[in-house]
This record gives structure tokens, C-alpha cells and sequence, in this order.
């Protein structure tokens, strides 16, 4: 049978703090993500990257926020743009690009999970819970909003209206290690399922990584998976500019693909946060490229002696 997948690029970094991340979606390219999943049987359709046109500045009464018009306007076209990738193929990848593109794929996503009458499931893999709303972000960087925005949290009005929210107990956060006070709070009031390192350090990933997967098999759920590169540790993934020590290692990541294909329940995949301007010699992109192929069906004795 065959299977088809789309890789779309989201140029996109007003969420974030640093410029660089625009280059994510090229950098994944010459890395050779196309080619690696190609070369594992998938029919692989390169579908460009998305633009937004200039827009005009909007203003808020939280003064820290920057490029809130850019950012509005990047979640409309990446939610319409996530929808009809979707319903087009068996595996759409979504390429950033900072993490507030996921306010958009995961929007087009979960209409489209509406549309053939299955939830939508999140696996986050992230440093951060990106759960601030736009009035309790201090930082105004916006790529630490998507969650609270497709989870249906209030004080969004001037992002796009949401078609179909996410329930907040089909979440499962793993990795995460820095948590604002609001965002704290907001955990715990949502019943948001979150697995920080600590927990990770005393269980592994496998346990409540595989108890989430039955989760969503039991519910004949779809399920996205949402990888930010500061879910690893910065020494073996520096091409991020939210660094947080005392990540993911190597064997955990691979893990916790090689266990996601295994299950045959993921959907679609965000690659974000990749930023090569503060790569080494491409080895990120590299790697982000290699945990894809585990995703996708490559196993531990197909992987080649790597050289950086």
C-alpha cells in the first residue's frame, strides 16, 4: 500500500525572541528529510513554503507583545493550510519555523480530526508548555502561546476564531523543565497530562508514553506530534534559541519515535524551533532529520556511522 507524505514549510519567527528560525524549513531540506523519508518507501510531496503578506501593526494592552498582526496572520494561513494537507495525505510534516506556528497546524488539524469524527491527540515534546494566554505572557514572545490558544483558553479574540478546540485532556506534555507561574496554574486547572524531567529521570519515557498511546488507541484517536528541538539537551541539539540544560538524550528521543512508529497512531509531526544560524556544522538539523526516520519506520540497525 502506498503511503503519502507532505513536508510544508512555515518560515516563521515573529514568535520568538531571535531571528534564524525562518531558515528551519531550508535547513531541514538540506539536511535531506525529502530523501531520508523517500528512501524508507514513503511518497513524499514537497509542497513549498507558506507566506503571509505585510500586515498592519495591531496593538494590545499587553505592551510586551511583539509582531501580533504577523502572527495572527501566519495561524491563518497555516490553520487552512494544515486542514487541506491533511486531508490530502496520509502524513503531513509541518517545518518551522518558532513553535507558535502549532497555534496554526494544530487548529487546521484538529477541524480536520472533527471532520472525519476522531479527537485529536497532542504529544508535546518541548522544554516549555507554551501555555501562556496573551495577557499573562511577560516575555510578549508568542511562540509560548499556541497551547492555551487551540486548548480554547479565553482572551485570544484577536487570534483567528477557533473552528474546534482541543480537549485539554488529550494532551500529554513530556520533557518539560521551565514553567512560568501562570502557566503552572493553568496546568493544573486544565488536567493538561505532563511528564517533566524529573518524572522522566525517575520512570523513563516508555511508561507513560505507552500508557498516553493506549489512550489514544482506545478512543480511535488521531494523533500530532508536536517536537520542538529544545525537548533535547542543548549539547547534543544547539540550533535552538530557548536552551534549557538537562534535556532529552540521544537513546531517549529515538525511543520515544522509534515507539510512536511502532504504535502506527501518529498523524502529522511540527518540526520547530530549529534555528540554524546557532547550528554546528549542520549536526541539529541532521539529527531532527534522523529522530524523523525512526518516526517514520527507520530502525537501530539500519542507522549509518554519522561524521560531523
Amino acid at each position: 500500500m502506498s503511503r503519502s507524505c507532505s513536508i510544508l514549510g512555515a518560515p516563521i519567527q515573529t514568535g520568538a525572541s531571535q531571528p534564524g528560525c525562518l531558515m528551519g524549513p531550508a535547513s531541514l531540506r538540506t539536511a535531506g528529510l525529502g530523501k531520508t523519508l523517500a528512501d524508507l518507501g514513503w511518497s513524499v510531496r514537497d509542497l513549498g513554503d507558506l507566506s503571509i503578506a505585510p500586515q498592519q501593526a495591531l496593538s494590545h494592552a499587553n505592551a510586551a507583545i511583539h509582531d501580533l498582526a504577523e502572527t495572527r496572520a501566519w495561524i491563518e494561513v497555516l490553520a487552512s493550510a494544515a486542514f487541506y494537507a491533511a486531508r490530502d495525505h496520509d502524513f503531513p510534516i509541518f517545518m518551522g519555523g518558532d513553535h507558535s506556528m502549532a497555534a496554526g497546524t494544530v487548529a487546521g488539524l484538529a477541524r480536520h480530526a472533527a471532520g472525519q469524527g476522531r479527537p485529536l491527540f497532542i504529544l508535546w515534546l518541548d522544554a516549555h508548555p507554551d501555555l501562556h494566554t496573551l495577557a499573562t505572557t511577560e516575555s510578549g514572545n508568542l511562540h509560548g502561546t499556541p497551547v492555551a490558544y487551540f486548548t480554547g483558553e479565553p482572551g485570544f479574540d484577536i487570534y483567528p476564531p477557533l473552528s474546534h478546540a482541543v480537549d485539554p485532556r488529550n494532551i500529554c506534555m513530556m520533557g518539560i523543565r521551565s514553567v512560568d507561574p501562570a502557566e503552572h496554574e493553568l496546568i493544573l486547572r486544565s488536567g493538561i497530562e505532563v511528564h517533566d524531567m524529573r518524572a522522566i529521570d525517575e520512570t523513563g519515557v516508555l511508561p507513560p508514553l505507552r500508557a498516553f498511546l493506549e489512550r489514544v488507541r482506545a478512543a480511535n484517536g488521531m494523533l500530532h506530534l508536536s517536537f520542538d528541538v529544545d525537548f533535547l539537551d542543548p549539547d547534543i541539539a544547539p540550533a535552538v534559541g530557548t536552551t534549557v540544560p538537562g534535556g532529552a538524550t540521544f537513546r531517549e528521543a529515538h525511543l520515544i519515535m522509534e515507539t510512536l512508529c511502532d504504535s502506527g497512531l501518529v498523524t502529522s509531526l511540527d518540526l520547530v524551533e530549529l534555528n540554524p544560524f546557532l547550528d554546528e556544522r549542520g549536526r541539529t538539523a541532521k539529527l531532527m532529520c534522523d529522530l524523523t526516520a525512526s518516526l517514520f519506520g527507520r530502525r537501530v540497525l539500519d542507522r549509518m556511522t554519522r561524521s560531523y
